[in-house]
């Protein structure tokens, strides 16, 4: 098991600020294990609930009941499948004394998202979960990371194929289990084109009617497809940045599929081989590396920015008060370009990084420095 402190401190922050934490993320993310591993600090003091379990769903069948004498830390996982536990949470969150701590765990759906914005609002820390990061697992494990993706189960794997192979039967199990328990309706064989076309779209700009007319649909249900996928964490809508109204800026999000190793699997990448002579390496790297400094810095202002004229800049942070730019680069030596000159300018960047695979980090101009993504990493993480 891969220790995850920087997550067991967040739930630990969370319940300084509320009585309920919060967990949600894509499925074999750790959301259960990380849950153990936080309830082993109470000792006898933890009540763990699975709601698939028809057991736990017996003992949570008056919930009131079951849950009002309880001490120390009350687990619930698979949370959405109870909606009626939501209303009992309230009560038990606004009780002048506090005999309990509720950790709730579940993948996103409808239910869950409207009852903690209804029920929840202002009693419960919210901690999006992810796979595996490179501060987690150590950066000599760097490439393993990026061609099997961060879930545990299939980085974790005795080999190469056996990850391949448990992240295609994921993809499967994912379409025709757990989006229809989500409460999606679309079949999953559409689903399933829909990611596959999604994989190829990795990186790039989000265009409806491009996507619509490519599967004869319309664009609200191509529109409903990837809210769909975004609300399950498999995909990430990275949203465009515009503030200067006298440039012509790119306002449509770029869409990335969250976990690389799934998007190998769709694209039949097996191998570190096959992944180098593919044409999406560039792009791969690219959502690989933000989706790393996303899950360290936990930014929930991060933006992607361009304009019509060309300039771009792949990630916009706003940061501790400060404006940081990121670009990302598959290259051996990288160089400044007249897109970062005009980034740092009309972004006013307070500095300017670029990520590339190599080891060595060194200054391109006074506010551009080229960096390892390991050492991108460790400055945001410190």
């Amino acid at each position: 098991m891969i220790h995850r402190p920087d997550k067991l401190n967040k739930i630990e922050q969370g319940f300084a600020r509320a009585s309920i934490v919060s967990i949600t993320g894509l499925r074999q993310s750790g959301k259960t294990t990380l849950a153990k591993e936080y309830a082993g600090t109470f000792g006898e003091q933890s009540v763990h609930f699975d709601l698939e379990d028809p057991r736990s769903l017996s003992r949570l069948a008056e919930p009131m009941t079951a849950l009002e004498n309880l001490h120390g830390l009350v687990v619930i996982d698979e949370v959405q499948r109870l909606p009626s536990v939501f209303p009992i949470l309230r009560v038990l969150a606004d009780r002048p004394e506090q005999l309990a701590r509720f950790l709730i765990l579940g993948s996103a759906s409808p239910v869950l998202i409207k009852e903690i914005s209804e029920s929840l609002a202002g009693r419960v820390a919210l901690l999006e979960m992810d796979g595996f990061n490179l501060v987690e697992v150590g950066s000599e494990k760097m490439r393993s990371l990026w061609l099997t993706g961060g879930l545990p189960p299939s980085f974790l794997s005795r080999g190469d194929q056996e990850s391949f192979k448990w992240r295609q039967d994921f993809i499967t199990l994912f379409l025709e289990r757990d989006l229809p328990q989500l409460g999606v309706t679309i079949p999953a064989t559409a689903m399933r084109r829909f990611w596959m076309m999604l994989a190829h779209y990795h990186g790039q700009t989000w265009n409806a009617s491009e996507l619509a007319k490519s599967f004869g649909v319309s664009e609200a249900l191509i529109r409903r497809k990837l809210d769909v996928l975004t609300g399950a964490f498999a995909v990430r809508q990275l949203p465009a940045w515009f503030e200067n109204i006298g440039k012509r800026t790119i306002k449509s999000p770029k869409v990335y599929l969250r976990d690389t190793g799934l998007l190998h699997a769709l694209l039949d990448l097996a191998s570190w081989e096959q992944l180098e002579g593919h044409p999406k390496i560039g792009s791969s790297w690219e959502g690989f590396c933000i989706e790393q400094v996303l899950s360290v810095t936990g930014s929930t202002q991060a933006y992607f920015w361009g304009t019509h004229a060309g300039a771009e800049l792949d990630l916009f942070l706003l940061l501790n008060g400060k404006r940081i730019g990121i670009e990302i680069k598959y290259s051996d030596a990288p160089s400044t370009t007249r897109s970062m000159r005009v980034a740092i300018s009309d972004l006013s960047l307070d500095q300017l990084f670029v990520i590339y695979p190599g080891p060595d980090d060194y200054s391109l101009d006074d506010k551009i420095e080229v960096v390892s993504l390991s050492s991108m990493l460790s400055q945001l993480h410190a």
